[in-house]
């Protein structure tokens, strides 16, 4: 068989997602393990969440709510913008690849700091577009005055994650508001808050509060993280009703499914488990803090649910012994770190856990 594929497309690396636990367990001999490579609550799922699932699991013959009205309707409410301005997707991921399709032609540019999400490059590349990328500053933040340096009359959108991945790094407001300032009108600029929830330091920058003055901007949130929705893909663009209105002329008429609708609604309205979340994230944080120093590694203070940690030796290596231990972490040769792993702050016992196998790994590798 001979396929006929566009270079543009042969060219792009396959995202790796990594096995199941249960085949690595499987293949490495081992149990018990732990995961906290992924960034997700350790927690679970909201119980008000689990439980609108249970209740509409009898409705499963049925297309789900092509608008997403009710969830539109209660997001709208909570952050004080239009349901016209709001565009549902199979996770932020969809909505990321609804602008590269929306917004890009072959030829165009698109930059992005690097490292950040590497769904970026990928969907701008399956458009035929040009991912420009700008390294961070030397603090890990992204280089708002780099990423201005870029821009061309081919650029047509703009990505920053805030807080960043795999850093861990916020966007002060006052940075943002010059930046984009000097930001041509005709350039979206997207901000992915995946992580949003997270942040502790109240002078970051708000992307919505640009959306609601009729900016070019584009804010991208998800049930991924901090509602243990991650399972269900589900997550939301914020923007212009011009832009979203583009995007609805795209946008599959079900994309969002009927259990992560329902589940998402009922989520929004669990407080007490985002603040069990949040209280358990950052303790947790904070432990990783104070482990990381005694042992004498060094890292990155981060707004988020993970931490950005120099093992001075191979990651792919230390990825591979806390393996073998039970404890699943990020390397992040990927993201051009090859002696930097990433790891989420899990529940305590899990954060002990790690923090041992850790230390082990640093005495078996000799460093």
């Amino acid at each position: 068989m001979k396929l006929i594929v566009p270079e543009f497309i042969s060219s792009i690396k396959p995202y790796s997602p990594g096995k199941p636990i249960e085949e690595l367990e499987r293949e490495y001999g081992i149990e018990d393990s732990i995961k906290l490579a992924s960034n997700e609550n350790p927690l679970g799922t909201s119980p008000r969440a689990v439980a609108a699932i249970s209740k509409a699991l009898g409705q499963l013959n049925r297309y789900p709510e092509g608008s997403g009205y009710y969830l539109t309707q209660k997001l709208s409410g909570r952050l004080g913008v239009k349901p016209e301005n709001i565009v549902l997707g199979n996770g932020s991921d969809e909505v990321i690849g609804m602008l590269t399709r929306a917004f890009i032609t072959p030829g165009d540019e698109a930059i992005m700091p690097f490292p950040s999400f590497l769904m970026y490059e990928i969907m701008v590349r399956a458009s035929g577009g040009i991912a420009v990328t700008a390294p961070l500053t030397a603090s890990l933040f992204p280089d708002l005055n780099l990423i201005k340096e870029k821009i061309t009359e081919r650029t047509r959108l703009i990505f920053l994650t805030h807080p960043n991945n795999p850093t861990g790094t916020a966007i002060a407001a006052d940075d943002f508001k010059r930046f984009f300032k000097a930001v041509p009108p005709d350039i979206i600029v997207v901000v992915d808050e995946a992580y949003i929830e997270f942040v502790r330091d109240k002078d970051v920058l708000n992307s919505v509060d640009f959306v609601k003055s009729g900016g070019m901007v584009v804010t991208l949130r998800t049930f991924s993280k901090v509602y243990g929705l991650a399972g269900l893909r589900i997550g939301y663009g914020v923007m212009h009703e011009q832009i979203a209105e583009v995007l609805h002329r795209i946008r599959q008429p079900f994309n969002a499914n009927s259990l992560a609708q329902v589940a998402a609604i009922a989520a929004l309205d669990d407080d007490e488990f985002l603040k069990e979340t949040l209280a358990l994230i950052h303790s947790g944080i904070k432990y990783l803090y104070n482990e990381i120093e005694r042992i004498g590694l060094k890292f990155f203070p981060t707004q988020t649910n993970f931490l950005l940690i120099d093992m001075a030796m191979d990651a792919d290596e230390v990825f591979e012994c806390m393996l073998r231990k039970g404890v699943i972490v990020r390397s992040m040769t990927s993201y051009g770190y090859p002696e930097y792993i990433r790891v989420n702050a899990g529940l305590a016992e899990e954060n002990e856990r790690f923090v041992r196998a850790l230390e082990d790994v640093i005495m078996e590798m000799g460093r």
